[in-house]
């Protein structure tokens, strides 16, 4: 194994270095290990090791609704239910799966 004698600086925000600082150490891993490993995974797949993409539809953070845009959400569900716009649990289940590779 090579020597780690290498500097990298980067400025992030602090918000974000908190909470995957944070998740680091519960895994037990220090972040100049996964920076490492970030680094080997962009180097085996000569690119970053995830898709970068703009998403295709805006996501919902249901945290945020108030009780009547909540209210709305659903009844569009209700009515892609009743117009047969649905697709079975084990289908949706299978393009999650191939949405985030797991």
């Amino acid at each position: 194994m090579a020597a780690k004698s290498a500097n990298l600086y980067a400025r992030i925000e602090p918000e974000v270095k908190e909470q995957a600082e944070s998740i680091l150490s519960a895994l037990g891993i220090p972040a100049s290990n996964a920076i490492n490993m970030f680094y080997k995974q962009i180097i085996l797949h000569r690119g970053l090791p995830f898709e970068v993409k703009i998403p295709s539809g805006k996501t919902l953070d249901m945290s945020v609704l108030s009780e009547k845009e909540m209210n709305a959400e659903l009844e569009k569900g209700y009515a892609d239910m009743k117009a047969g716009r649905t697709k079975s649990a084990k289908k949706a289940f299978a393009d999650i799966r191939g949405d985030y590779h797991v």
